[in-house]
């Protein structure tokens, strides 16, 4: 029941126990900054005129505390559980490659994200509120970039290195892998706001769906650095740029955009354009372009797997 036909403890009760590792590493160093927040709340409500200018100026700096703190809390815990737990060097988890990989991720995740901006927007599926040359910069926008960068390294160190290397190991089946990984990517994501709608099942599948992109990056390039720089800059220019949500998270953009008079079906609504039928056709459009990429990077030889 808990190992295999080889005994090796079973990859699920491995992975089972990483997770629990992340979300405590994730409690623990957000802890501080939520202590601080809720200090801050309560002399609020003591001094609500005193106080609320400053909450309100020190917002993307909770942000760096809690959510960028709890992110690095779990990229850290991933490198202990993968020492701990698989007795493996952090170094196989495939964060190392490529420069050049990490760039085409970068310039990809961009790409793919601004051409479905401008599609919604010369369909009259969103509305620009702002005009082209007053865009609305603020400490939020840095602090984004700090945030999804973090997260962009964390959640592919954890579901594609640790999950993918951990499976890969016990001498799972490709599909299975392929499966697990992308299909636990998206469960992790079911607690996001906005989620309980139509556009928010959308979104799900359209997660596990980039998940099994992600997979494929990693497969074909034997490194993060490609999933990383697509994750990075498809999540930022999805929200700190064009002003949509990312996975329900409301925005901070450059770009100050309204929805409602389009069809959610394209926008992906209160979700975000991953809840929407247009992050659908460009996820896989992007499997596409991976292959074309990885072909005349010429590694084709050999597979992860």
């Amino acid at each position: 029941m808990f190992k295999n036909k080889f005994g090796q403890v079973r990859s699920g009760y491995l992975i089972a126990s990483a997770l629990l590792i992340v979300f405590v590493g994730q409690g623990i160093f957000m802890m501080p900054g939520a202590t601080l927040v809720s200090i801050i709340e309560i002399s609020k409500n003591q001094s609500d005129i005193a106080v609320e200018t400053n909450l309100e100026e020190m917002s993307p700096l909770f942000l760096i505390l809690t959510q960028g703190a709890g992110t690095f809390g779990g990229l850290a815990a991933t490198l202990v559980a993968f020492r701990a737990i698989n007795k493996k060097n952090p170094n196989k988890l495939g964060i190392q490659g490529p420069a050049k990989d990490m760039l085409f991720g970068l310039i990809l995740g961009a790409g793919v994200m601004t051409i479905i901006f401008f599609i919604l927007l010369f369909t009259d599926q969103i509305t620009l509120i702002n005009d082209w040359s007053t865009l609305h910069f603020s400490s939020y926008t840095l602090a984004f970039v700090v945030i999804f960068i973090l997260t962009g390294f964390f959640e592919e160190m954890f579901f594609r290195g640790y999950v993918i290397q951990t499976m890969k190991e016990r001498n799972n089946k490709r599909w299975v892998i392929y499966v697990v990984s992308a299909v636990v990517f998206g469960l992790v994501h079911i607690t996001n706001p906005n989620v309980m709608s139509l556009n928010g099942i959308i979104g799900i599948v359209n997660i596990i769906l980039v998940g099994f992109l992600f997979a494929y990056m990693f497969e074909v390039t034997k490194s993060l650095m490609l999933p990383i720089g697509f994750h990075i800059t498809w999540n930022f220019f999805q929200g700190s740029v064009y002003g949509f949500s990312v996975s329900g998270i409301p925005p901070h953009g450059l770009f100050e955009i309204h929805i409602d008079g389009g069809n959610n079906l394209f926008t992906g609504g209160t979700f975000g354009i991953e809840g929407g039928l247009m992050a659908t056709i460009f996820i896989v459009v992007s499997f596409y372009l991976t292959q074309l990429y990885t072909k005349k990077r010429q590694k084709t030889e050999g597979t992860l797997f």
